[in-house]
């Protein structure tokens, strides 16, 4: 399967919704390199995104986030966004001018099941914000920014890759 060559390929969606496994096994998949951008600000910052909500706020960290995206500047890659990523419009311009974004959606009921942290995983979220809540809120902002979305609730992560790759084939930019 012939992939544009100069194509980012940046995954967006709910925390457990399969971004960074998705993106790992889709990098090799394409022979191209994976950038996770959680994993980037905690390099970057040297903590946790948890130790940034506690310490400085959630607002802060999705400063970070949005400061960290848009100094990425690669073509070629396979990018997992972290889940607030989409909070923030000039980070996913700037990801959307050189790639395809693929929003992976999964119910609510599938975040439940997978999330089993919910209160320690570094959500970018309001304290009073129930994961429900944080569901909805997310849920427009993943549909207005993707150009695909792929539903992968009950797939294999083999499937949902395949998926991916068999959509995104269709843009040539």
């Amino acid at each position: 399967m012939k992939i544009a060559a100069a194509n980012n390929i940046v995954l967006v969606g709910m925390p457990g919704a399969g971004k960074s496994t998705a993106g790992v096994i889709l990098a090799k998949e394409l022979c191209r390199d994976f950038i996770d951008t959680d994993v980037l600000i905690q390099t970057i910052e040297k903590v946790s995104l948890q130790h940034i909500i506690d310490t400085r706020g959630y607002l802060e960290l999705r400063a970070i986030e949005e400061r960290t995206i848009m100094g990425v500047e690669c073509r070629n890659h396979i990018i997992a966004t972290g889940g607030s990523a989409v909070y923030s419009e000039p980070a996913m311009l700037h990801l959307k001018k050189n790639g395809v974004i693929v929003f992976l959606e999964i119910t609510f009921k599938e975040i439940l099941r997978r999330i089993s942290n919910f209160a320690t995983r570094g959500l970018a979220r309001r304290e009073d914000q129930t994961l429900e809540d944080l569901f909805a809120e997310r849920a427009q902002l993943y549909r207005k920014y993707a150009d695909i979305t792929v539903f992968s609730d009950g797939k294999s992560q083999k499937d949902v890759v395949e998926e991916i790759m068999n959509n995104v084939v269709q843009y040539n930019f």
